[in-house]
């Protein structure tokens, strides 16, 4: 897109004056919107990266330079100005395809690299661990490779609507821990934080990898479609702390780690079966994510107490979660799944309008299902 272009597709606030100009020339100068350290380490993989088939953002060609530097734009509208957030990972577009992917910096005698070529080798639709598409020698450092994989959204970006939104998480995260367990993988940090959606369904048009509420050239705000009636994949990631234990061998872990600071049983010194540890995190996450958050999820407790008691040997296993929680779904009225997620803490007048549109929701629907159209 050319400037001229582009400055017609700006807001009147993004055109700086000229004394403006001079300011943000004095600012780009100066550093302001150098690259970072870690963004450097990027920028002297971009070759590497383009001669593999994967083009990194303008922002990290050899010899960038400032798109708005000589016109007139504010840096903030333009898309070369934008820093990564994640020193670890980086985003990228496959030159054939032009998928958005991820690029993520790993060990190479990590167990995380060995879990993932191991998971990689699976072909099962209950695997729900985030697919790898190449692990690349790293270039300069023997003791790195980079791990390229599709580029996910956390997945509550954007929120949960229906109970049915949330019901559909639950059995994809659920049957994903069966199959890990299955495979003798514990994963050891089981959080929000590292379970991801593919969410191309829901932004036929993309977004911004940094920006996700953006369009790809940041100039544009991006409105999701509902999750419900689309196909969204979830997927658990980061096995930076999980753990593949031999066949025929008890699944004991040490280690005071992971995002869920409240799993009991966890010691840097005294042994403890990592399975239960997954166990109790997921159960804390059903309870802090959607039991306690929102109005009529109390069917989940019947998965959440016995998953978080605090003595493992009397949390279920895996499978048992499973079957628990398909003998729970199936006693749902599936009128229920439409229904909205209506926070706890919503005031009651908000809450008494939302639950009317969604009454007249569920009306519409029932009316269409009826007529057949």
């Amino acid at each position: 897109m050319s400037v001229q272009e582009r400055q017609r597709r700006l807001p009147q606030h993004a055109i700086l004056d000229p004394a403006g100009v001079e300011i943000y020339a004095e600012s780009t100068r100066r550093g302001v919107y150098a690259h970072a350290s870690a963004e450097i380490f990027w920028q002297q993989r971009y070759c590497f990266l383009k001669d593999h088939g994967y083009i990194l953002r303008p922002r990290y060609e050899p010899k960038w330079k400032p798109s708005w530097i000589g016109t007139a734009i504010h840096p903030a509208y333009c898309e070369d100005s934008v820093m990564l957030t994640h020193w670890q990972v980086i985003d990228a577009r496959r030159q054939k395809e032009y998928e958005l992917v991820a690029i993520k910096q790993i060990s190479t005698d990590s167990q995380e690299q060995y879990i993932i070529q191991f998971l990689s080798t699976l072909e099962d639709e209950k695997k729900h661990a985030v697919p790898v598409y190449a692990i690349l020698p790293d270039p300069f450092d023997p003791q790195l490779a980079l791990m390229v994989m599709p580029f996910l959204r956390p997945c509550d970006e954007p929120d949960f609507f229906t109970i049915g939104d949330a019901v559909e998480f639950i059995d994809q995260i659920t049957e994903g821990l069966v199959f890990l367990h299955s495979h003798r993988i514990a994963h050891r940090d089981i959080a929000f934080a590292n379970i991801m959606m593919d969410a191309k369904p829901l932004y036929p048009n993309g977004y911004h990898p940094v920006l996700l509420d953006c369009s790809e050239d940041i100039l544009q705000e991006c409105t999701p479609l509902p999750r419900a009636g689309r196909s969204i994949r979830y997927y658990y990631v980061d096995f930076g702390l999980s753990i593949k234990f031999p066949e025929g061998t008890p699944p004991y872990a040490v280690g005071d780690v992971g995002r869920d600071a409240e799993v009991p049983e966890l010691s840097p010194d005294i042994p403890y079966d990592a399975f239960k540890v997954d166990i109790f995190a997921l159960g804390n996450l059903f309870r802090k994510k959607f039991e306690q958050r929102f109005n009529s999820m109390e069917f989940l407790l019947r998965l959440i107490e016995p998953m978080t008691r605090r003595q493992p040997e009397t949390r279920p296993t895996a499978e048992q979660v499973l079957v628990e929680w398909q003998s729970t779904r199936a006693e749902l009225n599936e009128s229920l799944f439409r229904w909205r997620l209506g926070p706890k803490s919503e005031p009651a007048i908000e809450r008494m309008f939302n639950d009317t549109v969604a009454v007249a929701r569920e009306g519409i629907f029932r009316l269409r299902k009826l007529v057949g159209t």
